[in-house]
C-alpha cells in the first residue's frame, strides 16, 4: 500500500484528492492526510495558492469518501434489519449527541478519535444528509485548510511544529471534545427544567 501511496503523491494535488477519497472511504493511508498537507504547505511558501488547491482537493476527497461510506452503512443497514428496529443505548447516544462525535475527530488530527465509526453510525442511524454533509464540509474546510496554512506560516519547520507539540494540540483538541459535551448536557438539563 505504501508503493501506492507514493505512486499517487507523484500526481501532486490530484493524487491527494485521490488518496483522500480512499482514506475517507475506509481504505487505511499510510500517509496521514495531516502531515501531507502541513508538507505541500510548508513547500508552497512561494506559491501558497498551490497549497490551497491541495486542501481544496483534500476537503473534496475527504467529503466524496465520507459520503461513500455513509451511503453504504445507510444503505447496509436497511438491508440487514429489513426496516426501522427498536433504538437502542448506542442509538440513541448517538441521536442526542451523533453530529458532534462526527464533527470533532473530522476537524481534528488526533488519532484515537476513530471519525470512521462515527460516519458509519450516522448512515446505519439514518441521520438526515444534509447535516452529516455540512458538518463534514466544514469540519474538513477548517482542518484541511488550517493545515496548509499553518504549513505556509511556518515554513521548513512545519513538520517539526506538529511532532514536537502533538500532544499539546491533543489536548486542546479533547478540552474542546469536553467543553461541547459538556455545553449539549447543560442545554439538556435548561431544556428540562
Amino acid at each position: 500500500m505504501h508503493k501506492f501511496t507514493s505512486a499517487l503523491l507523484a500526481y501532486g494535488p490530484w493524487g491527494v484528492l485521490l488518496l483522500s477519497i480512499l482514506d475517507s472511504a475506509g481504505i487505511p493511508i499510510p500517509a496521514a492526510m495531516d502531515f501531507l498537507l502541513v508538507g505541500v504547505g510548508a513547500a508552497s511558501v512561494k506559491a501558497p495558492q498551490h497549497a490551497y488547491f491541495t486542501a481544496l482537493l483534500a476537503v473534496l476527497g475527504s467529503t466524496v469518501g465520507n459520503i461513500l461510506l455513509f451511503v453504504g452503512a445507510k444503505h447496509g443497514r436497511t438491508v440487514l434489519t429489513k426496516g426501522n428496529p427498536v433504538p437502542g443505548r448506542f442509538q440513541r447516544w448517538f441521536q442526542r449527541y451523533g453530529l458532534l462525535s462526527v464533527f470533532v475527530p473530522a476537524v481534528t488530527p488526533v488519532v484515537p478519535l476513530p471519525l470512521k465509526v462515527f460516519v458509519i453510525s450516522a448512515g446505519a442511524f439514518h441521520t438526515p444528509f444534509s447535516r452529516f454533509l455540512v458538518v463534514i464540509l466544514l469540519a474538513r474546510i477548517i482542518r484541511y485548510f488550517g493545515e496548509a496554512w499553518l504549513g505556509i506560516q511556518l515554513g521548513e519547520d512545519a513538520k517539526g511544529f506538529l511532532i514536537r507539540n502533538g500532544w499539546t494540540i491533543c489536548g486542546i483538541a479533547l478540552a474542546a471534545t469536553l467543553a461541547l459535551v459538556f455545553l449539549v448536557r447543560l442545554n439538556d438539563r435548561r431544556q428540562a427544567l
